[in-house]
Formats: C-alpha cells, sequence, structure tokens
C-alpha cells in the first residue's frame, strides 16, 4: 500500500475537535527534497505561521524537513481537512511559483495524531524540533534553519 492511501485512511473516521492538540505530517510528492533549500521552506513556514495569524490554529512547534513537515498544532476555527488543504495549497502555489514547475508539490492526504491531555506537550515538541537531529543533518537544533516552538 503506498504512503499516499494511507495518510488519507488515518483519517477515515476521525473528526476535527476545537481546543485539541494534534500532531500533523504532510509528505512532499515522491518525497522529493523541496525543502533542501532553506529559502523555499520559507514559503512553507509563512504559510504555517498565516494559520496562526487567522486564528485557525495555535503553532506550538513545527519543523519543515527536506521531503516533509511535522506541525504541532491547537485547532481553533475550521476543521483539519481544511486546515491541511489551505496550507498545501497555499504553499504550493507559492514554492511552484518561486521554483518555476508546476509540478505537483505534494502527497495526497497527511498523517494526524490527536494528543491525549495528559500527554506531554514539552515532550511532543522536543520530538518534531529533533528531527533534524535523529536525520543526521545538523548536530544541533540550532544549526538547523526551518523549526520554532512556543517556548523559544
Amino acid at each position: 500500500m503506498s504512503s499516499t492511501s494511507q495518510g488519507h485512511r488515518l483519517r477515515t473516521g476521525r473528526h476535527s475537535e476545537h481546543g485539541r492538540i494534534y500532531l500533523l505530517t504532510a509528505v512532499t510528492h515522491q518525497r522529493e527534497p523541496v525543502f533542501k533549500d532553506w529559502r523555499v521552506g520559507r514559503l512553507l513556514v509563512h504559510e504555517l505561521r498565516k494559520a496562526q495569524e487567522t486564528g485557525k490554529a495555535t503553532s506550538i512547534a513545527w519543523v519543515v524537513m527536506p521531503d516533509h513537515f511535522h506541525w504541532l498544532v491547537e485547532l481553533h476555527n475550521g476543521d483539519l481537512p481544511k486546515l491541511m488543504q489551505a496550507t498545501k495549497a497555499r504553499s504550493a502555489r507559492a514554492i511552484n511559483l518561486t521554483r518555476g514547475q508546476p509540478d505537483r508539490l505534494w502527497q495526497k492526504g497527511y498523517f494526524d495524531r490527536a494528543l491525549r491531555w495528559e500527554e506531554d506537550l514539552k515532550t511532543a515538541a522536543r520530538y518534531v524540533i529533533a528531527n533534524p537531529l535523529r536525520a543526521g543533518l545538523v548536530d544541533r537544533i540550532g544549526d538547523y534553519p526551518l523549526w520554532d516552538a512556543i517556548w523559544i
């Protein structure tokens, strides 16, 4: 089974809940390392911040990896499918325009996990921002340009 269909299947039967914390992951089409260029990654970061500015979600932590992103958010207005669809669509338009390539940017769907109330948010945030370390991209978190957390 492809990761695309798995991403869609994970959402089946789920519903969005305002005030709930979610760990979201989206992957680029064919895992192309589009965000290896941090300037392209900043275009995605702009869209993650826009979700907060418009009151749809509060970003708790995020990291943009070369071929995917992780986003720990508290959902406010709307629902997860609309939040992710808008974020992926706007970022794809901006990135494709900058790159001069009208190619598909994102795999269909996304992965989501609702955190239980008793889970430690800081532990989840540390997991998110430590991705570049685990992937061997940097020796220290501060050396990676595409991450943020509310506690920093």
